[in-house]
């Protein structure tokens, strides 16, 4: 599958939440705060490249969210549909985030992920990020620590 990565924009919201709405593992929040992170962080989207046309017609595969804080990117939010995983969606989302925050001069990017989701850790650790830390039982439904992942990019 060829995919796109581009930054979203106001319009792709309502898609957004509809993926994110079939995605148990990732962090589930209001159509106001994907709003807010368009334009004050970063939210990237892949897009089936199907289409080559000015309009955007292509399908939203997956998204990632992010934040940049003091010079250090916080991932807040990554998914991709379940009919497309492990075809390389992820990946694309993660590498063009690396090169925005290198790009924009970020130190770091940080993040954290359930101690049982082996399918996002193994990405992490495929693009060099290392495992820094956790946070005890940092996640509920069900109760699950966060495996704290940093990868540098200075």
């Amino acid at each position: 599958m060829t995919v796109s990565v581009r930054s979203a924009d106001s319009h792709d919201v309502s898609a957004i939440q509809a993926l994110e709405e079939q995605t148990p593992a990732a962090a589930h929040w209001t159509a106001e705060q994907y709003q807010k992170l368009v334009t004050t962080g970063v939210i990237l989207v892949a897009e089936e490249a199907a289409v080559m046309s000015a309009e955007r017609t292509g399908t939203i595969s997956g998204f990632l969210c992010a934040r940049d804080v003091a010079g250090e990117w916080e991932v807040e939010n990554v998914a991709v549909a379940a009919s497309i995983l492990r075809q390389g969606v992820g990946s694309g989302l993660l590498r063009a985030l690396m090169e925005r925050a290198k790009s924009e001069g970020a130190k770091a990017i940080l993040l954290e992920v359930r101690e049982s989701n082996l399918a996002a850790r193994r990405l992490y650790e495929k693009h060099g990020f290392q495992e820094t830390g956790r946070r005890r039982n940092y996640y509920n439904h069900p109760p699950e620590d966060a495996v704290l992942y940093t990868l540098g990019v200075a």
